[in-house]
């Protein structure tokens, strides 16, 4: 993932900073606690493509 892309990428809902989860291929809102996933290099930053993170999850 490219670190200015990730400069001004934020959460679609809560427009809060998002976190690179590289394992996963995820970039993480820890505020909604949604995961979007990175698709062949391209975020999906689409709430109802996200995925719910459980609370007990580790991000």
């Amino acid at each position: 993932m490219d670190a200015k892309l990730l400069e001004i990428l934020v959460c679609p809902v809560c427009k809060g900073p998002l976190v690179y989860n590289k394992a996963a291929q995820e970039l993480i809102c820890k505020a909604d606690r949604l995961a979007f996933a990175i698709k062949d290099g391209i975020p999906v930053m689409l709430e109802g493509e996200a995925r719910q993170i459980a609370a007990d999850e580790a991000i």
